[in-house]
């Protein structure tokens, strides 16, 4: 399957050259000291639903700490082509929805972001129907809508799956009801709470994804008007306004924890000093036992983490689960981490399939990983890693290659990182900026 899975990346990579142009490249020389600090960015897992929401807007919009990703401009292209408008500076936008006339997200903006997906639930209850592109599968596996589209329908509307597009359909608004999701879903419960904020009614959310993400999306829209009880809890309980718009006050994209922990990784893989600057240090609470765990000590105040080098990095069992668990986007970073513990560790990925194709890469780089079905045994310290030309298969995979590389002798060149630029801001300027060789070139 990941052989497969690599050929067809070989394809859209031919495909992609052929049509755009030359890709970029990182080139890392391995073994250099860091130190100091690193300031971290908006989160983009939050970012993109808090964009989707000021469809529900019925004022202009500001958002401040947006993330200058590639994921960000694509979703506010998306509100533009809608009918919208944004004007953005640096880490702030000013969004106006209030001009959207057209309900269809197209196949050419879907398909190169999932998160498309989220304007499903605000478009639909706003104007009572909505055409929306199937985003389909992607590097790390299928991750279905269907529990979006049965929240949707237990909320009155009518959806049909027509060449490729979802159709759904709700003229006389949507209904408050009981929603109970099977699992749980990150994605499905964000659509819902922006569905049920418009309806007519009250919505129950059981078995809610509580995430960070989504208790800002929830409390923005509360700040906003919408009465919410239960965030940040499995039960959410929405009282819609019954389609009326609603003023959306100005706010700050909440810090990224994935981000953080990337750089809380970078430090360990080097056991060097570094403080993590701008982050909420209770999202990072997974995070921080694993590294505890593998005897490393972490300092915390209000808006910074530092973590300390340690005499014996030793070997760490993960499993990963929902929020407040440990992240399933971490699985990758750990991973490198683990090829420098003394000992053996495990990995087993318990959310997706297919999200160990950073695995061969490793290999490449001279890591001993064996795998069987979703479990990653790693053992560390087995040779050192040594430099060579990797290629990045999906965001998270990529900051792993350049953790790996960070301590590889030699020049590691990462490929494909339109990969990272999708979640990463500026990685080779903060990266270098602590002490690191990193640079950016065209292939």
């Amino acid at each position: 399957m990941l052989f497969i899975l690599k050929q067809l990346l070989d394809i859209i990579l031919a495909i992609y050259k052929y049509l755009w142009g030359n890709m970029e490249y990182l080139k890392i020389v391995g073994g250099k000291d860091i130190s100091g600090s690193v300031e971290i960015s908006g989160a983009k897992n939050a970012a993109l639903p808090l964009i989707a929401c000021t469809i529900l807007g019925k004022n202009e919009i500001t958002i401040g700490n947006l993330p200058n990703v590639v994921d960000i401009n694509t979703f506010l292209k998306l509100i533009k082509k809608l009918g919208g408008s944004f004007e953005k500076d640096n880490h702030t936008a000013k969004i106006n929805t209030t001009t959207i006339n057209n309900t269809t997200a197209t196949y050419d903006i879907v398909k190169t972001m999932r998160a498309s997906i989220l304007v499903l639930g605000p478009i639909l209850a706003r104007f009572g129907h909505c055409e929306v592109s199937l985003p389909g599968g992607c590097a790390i596996g299928q991750r279905p809508v269907d529990l979006h589209l049965k929240a949707l329908e237990q909320m009155g509307a009518k959806i049909e799956i027509l060449h490729g597009y979802i159709r759904a359909t709700a003229p006389n608004g949507l209904k408050g009801a009981k929603i109970v999701f099977d699992k749980v879903t990150v994605g499905g419960t964000e659509n819902t709470v922006m569905a049920a904020a418009l309806a007519h009614g009250t919505t129950t959310i059981i078995n809610a994804a509580k995430e960070p993400e989504i208790v800002q999306l929830c409390e923005v829209l509360a700040n906003s008007g919408v009465n919410i009880q239960g965030i940040g809890t499995s039960k959410i309980i929405i009282e819609g306004t019954g389609q009326k718009l609603i003023d959306i006050k100005p706010f700050d994209v909440i810090p990224d924890r994935i981000e953080a922990g990337t750089y809380m990784c970078a430090a360990a893989i080097k056991n060097q000093k570094l403080k993590i600057d701008k982050v909420v240090p209770l999202h990072l609470e997974a995070i921080i036992s694993k590294l505890e765990e593998m005897n490393f000590e972490i300092l915390q105040d209000e808006n910074s983490v530092t973590i300390l080098p340690t005499n014996e990095i030793k070997p760490v069992n993960i499993i990963t689960t929902e929020y407040p668990g440990f992240p399933t986007d971490m699985q990758a970073q750990f991973m490198a981490l683990a090829t420098q513990a003394n000992g053996t560790s495990t990995i087993d990925e318990r959310l997706f399939e297919n999200r160990f194709m950073h695995v061969s890469e490793l290999l490449r780089l001279g890591a001993d990983i064996h795998l069987n079905g979703n479990t990653a045994t790693i053992n560390g310290k087995k040779g050192t890693l040594n430099g060579t030309d990797v290629m990045a298969t999906d965001l998270r995979a990529s900051s792993a290659l350049v953790l790996a590389a960070l301590v590889a002798d030699g020049e590691t060149n990462i490929h494909r990182i339109y990969h990272l630029d999708r979640g990463y801001e500026n990685l080779e300027g903060k990266l270098s900026k602590i002490g690191a060789d990193v640079k950016r070139f065209t292939e």
